[in-house]
């Protein structure tokens, strides 16, 4: 029997569109690739798994309307999938449908309870679900799963901003006081809730709760600590506030998916845009998930300005899109507005990656200006101080950059990194051999598997005449790194001199493949002649 004309058409649409969606997934474009997924479905309706691919991607690209279209009819046909339970009780929230959301919550509890991520949220968002339905004891909820043995303090802390919506101010006080904040979920809560007591009045408490949360904290400068205070004061803002932790949390899990992150950063964006926490967690969620684009747009400069933390967020994403100028500019106003320690190394480092040694510099010295005496800010120098050191050698100024080494090894003496770099550093320019070569055989003592001190301790030798003594531990480094161009050199010059010419010249091209300009240029010579003073590697 023959094929329909128009049926054939169909099929040829529905694979074309089919495969415009697959590119569009793998190419990181999720509203073209649903766009694509949405021509599929409007010529193949029931083709298996189309309305899970729809939710997904409308979850990625950010579409409401899309999602709650795809998660509805999911749901309606039984497929009761997380996601979709999620995007649908988001979606009854936004519009203050509490019987609906009420249902929706409840919609995948079996007889064994609920899964483990349900566990995670349908306390909380039940709890908040009956602040607006104005359901007596709303709290309930969380108090059934809280341990009174070992109550977990953020979920304490979720009752305190549940009591302060009900108008139990007081109750509220009495629970915060009692809180200890033992890890860093309790200590973000906390802030929101120093800021929610402070708009109900009663700030004595708030006050008192943020001296604990800064006790607790210590010298972290977590970028969510860096943030304005916010309130929560409605549903929407209380289940926003608590998905965008879970969104959080899920993202520093080691090898976790990029996936889940997204759903609960999303969901809580839908809940509540003004939650700067809760962007701030989207904006990360996106990146990972290789929404680089996304992530910036989140980050647009509109009417009002960024607090510095997000705007230095913002100046760190447009230097891995390349524009290094514009983020460097960007970062240092941000620092301006907030010196915090974090934030000086965030612009120390922009300024870096930008090649502007004077603005590098600049970022430096006010980095090392906010350090104290303590054993890690002495650390932290004597880093700061190669850093500082690093930039004044590229500059081609040894005078000015010495004081600053031995000021680092002064601070560090046992530190490996720092005298492998103050050794190497002098004996390229053939200063003070001995202390030189003493320094880097301290380093590598200690650190004898590192291929980097390996090099200099080989090169040193090198330097210094002890030809067999450097071939063995530069052919060891190379084995560390083999795809480091200046230890393959190195070891062809060691190779040529120990008079295993064949081996040199082989080295000298496979470095001549990973090398850049200058080194280019040596090693066409070396090639050409053999090894010469005047060619020899610095």
């Amino acid at each position: 029997m023959a094929v329909p004309a128009h049926a054939v058409d169909d099929n040829g649409a529905a694979l074309n569109a089919l495969v415009r969606a697959r590119l569009a997934e793998e190419g990181g474009e999720p509203a073209a690739a649903l766009s694509a997924l949405t021509a599929v479905s409007g010529v193949a309706p029931d083709l298996p798994g189309l309305r899970g691919r729809m939710l997904e991607q409308a979850i990625e690209a950010g579409d409401l309307e899309a999602a709650r279209a795809a998660a509805l009819r999911l749901w309606t046909a039984g497929d009761r999938r997380f996601d979709a339970q999620l995007v649908l009780m988001v979606d009854a929230m936004r519009r203050s449908d509490w019987k609906a959301a009420r249902d929706y919550a409840a919609g995948r509890i079996d007889k064994a309870g609920a899964d483990t991520i349900a566990r995670l949220i349908l306390p909380t968002v039940n709890a908040w679900i009956d602040v607006g339905a104005r359901e007596k004891q709303p709290e309930r909820h969380l108090l059934a799963v809280n341990s009174r043995q070992r109550p977990e303090p953020a979920l304490t802390l979720q009752v305190a901003l549940v009591q302060i919506a009900t108008k139990r101010t007081g109750e509220a006080a009495t629970l915060t006081d009692g809180v200890t904040l033992t890890d860093r979920t309790s200590q973000l809560v906390g802030l929101r809730l120093a800021a929610t007591l402070d708009r109900a009045g009663s700030r004595d408490v708030a006050q008192r709760l943020r001296g604990r949360i800064a006790i607790a904290t210590g010298q972290r400068e977590d970028p969510m600590l860096l943030l304005p205070d916010q309130p929560v004061s409605t549903p929407q803002a209380g289940v926003a506030q608590w998905l965008g932790l879970l969104a959080d949390g899920l993202a520093r899990t080691p090898g976790g998916s990029a996936k889940l992150p997204l759903l609960f950063a999303r969901a809580a964006y839908w809940l509540n845009d003004e939650d700067l926490a809760v962007r701030t967690t989207l904006v990360e969620a996106l990146d990972r998930n290789g929404q680089r684009g996304d992530a910036m747009a989140l980050l647009e400069t509109g009417r009002a300005p960024l607090p510095p933390v997000l705007a230095m967020r913002r100046a760190e994403l447009m230097a891995d899109a390349g524009d290094l100028p514009g983020a460097a500019k960007l970062a240092e106003a941000a620092a301006t507005n907030n010196g915090a320690r974090s934030m000086l190394a965030r612009l120390a480092d922009i300024a870096r990656r930008s090649g502007d040694p004077a603005a590098t510099a600049r970022a430096y010295e006010r980095l090392e200006a906010s350090l104290g005496n303590s054993a890690g800010d002495n650390m932290l120098r004597g880093t700061l101080l190669i850093a500082r050191a690093e930039l004044l050698l590229q500059a081609g100024q040894w005078d000015a950059a010495a004081p600053l080494m031995e000021r680092a090894v002064a601070l560090r003496p046992d530190d490996a990194s720092i005298l492998n770099f103050a050794g190497y550093s002098a004996l390229e320019r053939r200063k003070d051999v001995k202390q030189s070569l003493a320094r880097i055989e301290a380093a590598w003592a200690q650190e004898p598997q590192n291929a980097s001190i390996a090099d200099s301790l080989g090169w040193a030798y090198f330097l210094t005449g002890r030809t067999d003594d450097a071939v063995k531990l530069l052919e060891k480094a190379q084995l560390g790194e083999p795809g480091n161009a200046v230890i393959v050199e190195h070891l062809g010059d060691a190779y040529w001199k120990a008079g295993q010419k064949f081996q040199a010249r082989y080295n000298w091209r496979a470095a001549a493949l990973l090398a850049e300009a200058e080194m280019a240029t040596r090693l066409e010579a070396k090639l050409r002649d053999g090894l010469t003073p005047a060619n020899t590697a610095p």
